[in-house]
């Protein structure tokens, strides 16, 4: 039991350390981390981390940036929470029918993807602005990312905030701290529920493992999130490329 709650906690604050760095949802390097750490299947490392992502640890991060100006749009994190719960459902029953080693690959796949997504990002000129009031989202473009991000989160077990980040930051051209807040704000909620239900349901998950990664996400995510209001904007886009490819790397190798 200690032993397990040692390693959760230290997969707990490791991954919410990144989270808050880089305002991303804790659940890809949750994956990564589980995988590494424990040596568990892919699955099992995805429904641990949906798990973990129901209680709102990531909310302390939502604070410190709230606290240094980084405003967010309610009526964009409903949209995108709207449109996450669709997502995640659909792709959680998606995942009990992928083999184990096709689900490793898909999620490096899915690095990738958002590894290059960030790269574009990297020649543009930083936002003066702290909010996105510069920038306009139509509603349907809003719910279109919360499904994106939804289907990630539900197949691949991580909590869709990579992927909110990515895609406002690069695709939509919000500011980097703006994006990152939202992706926090948007996996405060529970909305990982149903896709960690369906997990539990399929798997024997180690509880006293999760019950020290909960923990660790709290404190890691308020101490990344922290560092991140005292980097520049470009600092944290050439940041977030580099943390994705090394643990698409990581990934690989062990699906190798």
């Amino acid at each position: 039991m200690i032993l397990d709650l040692g390693n959760g906690l230290l997969i707990g604050l490791l991954g919410g350390a990144a989270s808050g760095l880089l305002g991303v949802s804790s659940g890809g390097f949750l994956v990564a981390l589980v995988v590494m750490v424990l040596g568990l299947p892919q699955h099992v490392a995805q429904g641990i981390s949906l798990v973990a992502q129901v209680p709102p640890t990531s909310l302390s991060g939502v604070m410190h940036y709230r606290r240094s100006g980084h405003a967010i749009t309610l009526r964009w994190a409903v949209l995108l929470s709207a449109g996450f719960v669709i997502g995640a459902v659909a792709g959680a029953f998606a995942a009990g029918a992928i083999p184990d080693r096709v689900l490793r690959w898909a999620f490096v796949g899915y690095l990738v993807l958002l590894g290059v997504l960030s790269l574009t990002r990297l020649r543009d000129k930083p936002h003066t602005a702290k909010d996105g009031s510069a920038v306009v989202l139509r509603a349907a473009t809003l719910i279109g990312v919360g499904i994106v991000s939804g289907l990630s989160s539900g197949l691949l077990g991580i909590g869709g905030g990579l992927a909110i980040t990515a895609i406002l930051a690069a695709g939509m051209k919000v500011p980097q701290h703006v994006a990152q807040a939202l992706a926090l704000a948007v996996t405060t909620l529970p909305l990982t529920l149903p896709a960690a239900w369906v997990y539990a349901e399929q798997a024997s998950l180690p509880w006293w493992v999760l019950a020290g990664i909960v923990v660790g996400l709290w404190l890691g995510t308020a101490a990344g999130a922290r560092l991140a209001t005292l980097m520049s904007e470009r600092t944290l886009r050439r940041l977030m490329p580099v943390c994705i490819f090394a643990m698409a790397a990581f990934m690989a190798w062990r699906a190798v």
